[in-house]
């Protein structure tokens, strides 16, 4: 049964309009019929199996028929801190720490950060990374969607008020049994492409962030959320 994300209020019993973008998709990409089936979610938890009841010609409604409380949301929260990328890079690590049950995802500035602050005013790119979250809330069937927030620079944000348990993936520098004893709530900070310097590595360090180094290797900057959030969701399984 194909999912969908829609912005706007489901309850049990109710009829409602599609939005402009679920219109687009189910009924004209996906070519749906009358009576056809689909799962909506709103992003404020559960999913709702709702029925195509009427198509027009720019507009098409459903009834809201059952709703299922799962989430499917992982047993820790989040907030990642990425420090921003080029190109299909940063689309792969949005949408694969989403898979894996990311909370929050802020976007960084760094000293070799291939982006620049220009993106906290372009909501074009915001709004796309936002949209590649969504779409890997509807593939993997999480019903909360990550938020993207706009970038800021690396400093500000570990200064910033963050979950008491935080970590910054640092190669080489690897503390033991890091994970020991962290509480669900924390903060993960992953650099860029080029690393972070050895400043920055102190400036976390600072802040209370902890190294932690997974293996021997040197991961890309779009690899690493994929493995760190492995290894919480299997730290923290219940």
């Amino acid at each position: 049964m194909n999912r969908f994300y829609i912005e706007t209020e489901l309850n049990t019993g109710n009829t409602v309009e599609l939005t402009e973008s679920v219109f687009h998709h189910w009924v004209r990409v996906l070519r749906a019929k009358e009576q056809e089936q689909a799962i909506f979610f709103n992003g404020k938890g559960g999913e709702y199996v709702v029925t195509l009841t009427q198509i027009n010609k720019k507009n098409a409604f459903v009834s809201v028929d059952q709703f299922d409380a799962a989430d499917r949301t992982a047993p820790f929260k989040v907030t990642l801190g990425q420090v921003m990328s080029k190109g299909d890079r940063m689309d792969y690590a949005i949408q694969k720490a989403t898979e894996l049950g990311v909370t929050t995802i802020q976007l960084l500035t760094s000293e070799r950060c291939e982006m620049r602050l220009k993106y906290d005013r372009d909501q074009k790119k915001l709004d796309h990374w936002q949209s590649v979250a969504i779409a890997a809330c509807e593939q993997c069937g999480m019903n909360r969607v990550p938020e993207i927030l706009a970038p800021i620079s690396l400093t500000d944000w570990v200064e910033s008020d963050l979950p008491e348990s935080r970590f910054v993936l640092a190669p080489n520098k690897d503390q033991n049994n890091v994970l020991l004893n962290s509480s669900p709530d924390l903060a993960l900070l992953i650099g860029p492409e080029g690393g972070l310097s050895e400043a920055e590595i102190n400036i976390a360090n600072q802040n209370n962030f902890r190294n932690w180094c997974i293996g021997d290797r040197v991961l890309r900057t779009e690899t690493a959320p994929v493995v760190a959030l492995s290894i919480l969701n299997y730290h923290f399984a219940p």
